[in-house]
Parts: C-alpha cells; structure tokens; sequence
C-alpha cells in the first residue's frame, strides 16, 4: 500500500526521469554487451590468424573484457547516467569491428600468398614488329606473315596466343614456323616475317644474340596466357615436414626479370638460399651468379646452361640446378618480382642498406656505407651494374645487401607486429610453398623468444667464359665457369648452420 501511495505521490516529471535513467541504463548495458561480445569475436579472429603467441592473446583479452567491464559497472553504479562510458563503449565496439575485419582478410590474404603456385604458369607473350614498321597494334597486322616457334609441351601456350592475336587482328593471319628464338629474330630483322610472337621469358636471351636487339624492334601486343603445371612439378621444393621452429632449412629467393604478376614465367636474376638455423638464430645467404654455367636436371640431360635460364622452365627447376651444385634440400622458395621489392620495401617503410661502394644508379646517387632506401631505389640499387667496377659480380653482392637489410628489419619486433599488415600489402606480389601453418609458427616463435640473429653472406666465384647454351642452340653466349673452391666453402658454410655450430666472422 505504501509503495502505491508513493507511486501516486511521485510527480509526472520525476515519473519521466525515472524512466529515461531506467532507458539510458538498460542501454548502457546493451552497448557494453555488444562490446564484450565484439572483443570476443576480435580475439577470435586473432587466435584464428594464428600470428601472435598465446600468451600475449591471452594478456590482451584479459586486458579488454576487463575494461569492458570496468564500463559495466559504471553503468550499474551511475544508474544509467554515465554517458562518456556509453561513448567509449561505442568507440570501442567500432574499433574492434573495423579490427576483426581487418585480421578476417589478412587471414585470406596469408592463405592467397601461401596457395601453392607451382600449380599454375604465366606466359607473357609479345608481339613484336621492326621498329621501323608502320604497325601500331595487332590490329594493324592481319596481312602480315607471324613467326611463331613451337616448343615441346608448349602448344597449347602459343596456340592460345594465335587465337587471341587472330581475334584482334580480325583475321587468322599467316604463320611461318621456325626451330629456335634465335631463327625467329633472325627471320624479323632480315624482312623474312613481319612479326613474330615470343615468351617475354626469352626476351632478354635474344638481346644478348643480337646486339641491341631491343632497339631493333617495337612492341605492339602482350598476351598472358595462364596454363597447368604437370603434377609431378608440383612435388619438388614443397615440404609440409619441416618443423619451422627447430629444423634448419634452406629457402630460395628467387628475384624474376619483369613487372606485372610475379606468376610470369622469366629469367632469374636473382639466386640467393637462406640457409636458416631457428635454433642458433644463424642465417647464411648465399648468391650464386646468374651466368654460372650448369646443368639443368631434368631439362638440358647433360648439356649446360646458365642459371639465370633454369627460371624459364619453373621456379622448381632453379632449385633442383641449386640443390644439386650445393648437395642441399631446398624445400621451400619465395618468387618475387621488380613489383614485388618496391611493393615490399615500402611497406616496411625503407631499409638501411650497407654498399660497399659509391654508385650512380637510375634512382640516385648511393654512398659508401649505409643508404636509407625506399622500393624505387633498392630496386635501382639491386639492378645497377653499369658504374660497378665489378659488374655483375657486385651486382649480385648488392642484391644481398638489400636482402639482408630487408631480413634484419623483418625479424625485428616491430615488423613482426606488423607483419599481418605487410603480408596482407605483398600477398599479389610474393609466390611461396611455405604453408600457412609455417608461417605463423615462425612469426609466433620469434615474437615469443625475441633476440637478435647473426647474418652473414657470402657469394660464390667464377670466372667468365662463352659457350653454347641449351636454351639458345646454335650460339655461344657469355657464362661463368664455377669456381669450385668456393661452391666447396659454401657447402661447408651451410653444413655449419645445419650443425648450429657458429658461423666464422
């Protein structure tokens, strides 16, 4: 009867009041609700990316369901009344779900750069005119004769080509077929053919037939033509064993001659094995010139080739020619482009990179010492050879300067923080077969154990010859005989991290 009476006393205003704290409070525990339920889905999708020890997901839960509720119980004390929590709740609530979908696609990112790509090949396929010829486009071209070779296992690349070229031309134009890139070339500069269609792959072999060849004849069309791989190439280089976080093990970086998809077939320019021992935190990179002449398993029998060729026929076929010069299994490789380092580079923020000479290269002046580059110009960096005493030679000690300043910035904890962000930035422009798992192991194990890693590098020797090479029959080219001596001193390098005995300085 009391409570009644005091009903019946309570004024309409105060009535109205009562209501609107009973509203603000049941929707401050709504939003603080909705929080705790975001955070756990925030967590979740952290645990689900599988990047950060569980220790700290651990803390950082703990840290965020108790200040959400902290804010709960502002909610109950102020009955309602505290509108700054409700704004922080919504604050939070929207930071966690912009978070989460953050880490659900870096997840699908790490899964698109770990697909293995061995499964599919990418033909960049050129058509090319004199450079005095009045064509413009392939549609300028349907009168012309094309010379076009035919390669074991590669009709189905060229066939697709000539369908695509037949269509823009609006006619299916004449053919002329030759044995060898070389012939092809040889039949356009001489007014044998009109145009011809070749794998960008190559391009760079036939500059070093003809002399300026390049400037010789223009460009006028590109087809990429995505095909399978035989399964069988897809066994070589992959390996689900390898325990990431104890075993030593080896990775090629490959570095491919073009722009656009790093899935291009091409040349390899660059040939460095990270040799890495997880346990003594000991990485040996090793760089192999591009001209060294070698045998090619599986593809030139017991012919030689230069190693820069073995990426024509698949990255699997460069490590294969590299494992055996060095007697190693090399399970693992990551394939990258010019796209790919400036792309890299830049999401790191630059790296300090140590020349050991003063150069001029397309992006600037670099010093003796240390150069803090950006994508642009560690590219410009890692290419230069023209104003180096040494060549190539310093070229490819450049290339793992920029290497090996981009490993010590990785494994850096502030990178490693970063690292679903960086991943998520180059997952188009990396190709790798280490598989999720790996990764996320190796990103969790260095955040867990932190210290520093010793790096050294090293580069195999040779001295400059000219022979015939598989590749391009019929002409002798430049290589570089191996220096033997100094494939056996890298061989003991790599048998050293393997042991987790420590590296000379």
């Amino acid at each position: 009867m009391e409570n009644t009476s005091q009903k019946k006393k309570m004024s309409p205003a105060k009535r109205r009041r009562k209501r609107i704290q009973k509203a603000f409070r049941i929707a401050g525990e709504i939003l603080v609700g909705i929080q705790i339920l975001v955070t756990l889905v925030f967590i979740g999708c952290i645990w689900r990316l599988g990047m950060i020890p569980t220790k700290l997901v651990a803390g950082l839960a703990a840290i965020l369901l108790v200040f959400a509720a902290l804010l709960f119980t502002m909610q109950v004390i102020t009955r309602g009344r505290a509108i700054v929590s409700k704004l922080v709740s919504v604050l939070m609530s929207v930071i966690l779900v912009l978070g989460s979908v953050y880490l659900f696609r870096t997840h699908d990112a790490v899964e698109e750069l770990t697909d293995n790509s061995l499964g599919k090949q990418v033909h960049s396929m050129l058509v090319a005119v004199r450079s005095d010829d009045p064509a413009e486009k392939v549609q300028d071209t349907k009168d012309y004769i094309y010379g076009i070779q035919k390669k074991p296992g590669e009709d189905e690349v060229i066939n697709k080509a000539m369908e695509k070229i037949n269509e823009d031309a609006g006619a299916e134009v004449m053919t002329a077929q030759y044995n060898t890139l070389t012939d092809q070339a040889a039949a356009l500069l001489d007014k044998s053919v009109e145009a011809i269609v070749y794998d960008e792959g190559y391009g760079g072999i036939l500059d070093e037939v003809f002399e300026g060849f390049n400037n010789q004849i223009k460009i006028i069309g590109q087809y990429s033509i995505e095909v399978e791989v035989d399964e069988e190439n897809l066994l070589l280089g992959t390996s689900e064993e390898v325990d990431v976080t104890k075993d030593t093990f080896s990775i090629y970086i490959s570095g491919i001659d073009v722009f656009g998809p790093v899935a291009t077939k091409s040349r390899s320019d660059v040939n460095i094995i990270a040799t890495i021992n997880p346990k003594t935190k000991q990485i040996l990179l090793t760089n192999t010139p591009r001209d060294y002449y070698v045998q090619i398993p599986e593809v030139s029998g017991e012919g030689k080739d230069k190693l820069t060729h073995a990426g024509i026929y698949g990255v699997d076929k460069s490590m294969a020619t590299l494992g055996e010069l060095y007697g190693i299994d090399i399970p693992f490789y990551a394939r990258v482009n010019f796209t790919s380092l400036i792309t890299m580079v830049d999401s790191m923020g630059g790296i300090d990179v140590d020349s050991e000479y003063a150069c001029t290269t397309y992006a600037g002046e670099v010093q003796k010492g240390i150069n803090h580059f950006d994508g642009e110009q560690a590219l410009a960096f890692a290419r230069e050879r023209y104003s180096l005493e040494g060549g190539d030679n310093q070229r490819g000690k450049n290339q793992m300067a920029v290497i090996q300043a981009m490993f010590k910035k990785m494994i850096t904890p502030e990178m490693l923080m970063k690292a679903p962000t960086m991943i998520s930035e180059i997952s188009d422009s990396v190709e790798t077969n280490m598989s999720m798992d790996q990764i996320q192991k190796l990103i969790q194990s260095q955040l867990s154990s932190g210290g520093s890693w010793t790096i050294k590098s090293v580069a195999a020797e040779g001295t400059g010859d000219s022979q015939y090479c598989y590749s391009m029959p019929g002409t002798a080219l430049y290589v570089m005989q191996p220096n033997m001596e100094s494939v056996e001193n890298i061989k003991a390098l790599m048998q050293t991290v393997q042991n987790g005995e420590k590296l000379p300085e």
